[in-house]
């Protein structure tokens, strides 16, 4: 299981989804408050959402097909954060004072990279299965 490069890979997504939004700033506020992933009760729960799928789709290493959709499911969880963090920095532009976007909203953007990898690798393993399969 953890020798397929796509587990590594699903590790990093876990890794950026489930941990590294409760320690990376999602923005800085207008009064100079870094805001978490923590502070925010939609924003955790979909990070923990994808980390849980990208554990499950972790174990679902003997069933490839499965472990492909559920890769697509997570990438479509990550783009919807994506979009509300977008939506969240785009309705800021009436307050008085500039809030600085923080690095955490550049994490969906990293787990749909590893996702999309991981895919690539899970597809390529279908595949050389599929090639021995003809050959019997």
């Amino acid at each position: 299981m953890i020798q397929r490069i796509q587990s590594l890979y699903l590790l990093m997504v876990l890794l950026v989804s489930g941990v590294l939004p409760f320690f990376l700033n999602l923005w800085t506020d207008a009064k100079g408050m870094e805001v978490y992933a923590s502070n925010e009760i939609l924003y955790s729960s979909l990070f923990g959402i994808s980390a849980v799928l990208a554990v499950v789709s972790l174990f679902k290493y003997k069933n490839r097909k499965n472990q492909f959709v559920l890769n697509r499911l997570n990438m479509i969880l990550n783009l919807f954060l994506l979009g509300f963090f977008v939506y969240r920095s785009l309705s800021l532009s009436g307050e008085t004072g500039v809030s600085e976007k923080g690095i955490g909203m550049l994490l969906p953007i990293v787990s749909i990279v590893l996702l999309v990898l991981a895919n690539r690798a899970i597809k390529k393993d279908e595949d050389l299965v599929k090639s021995v399969d003809r050959l019997r």
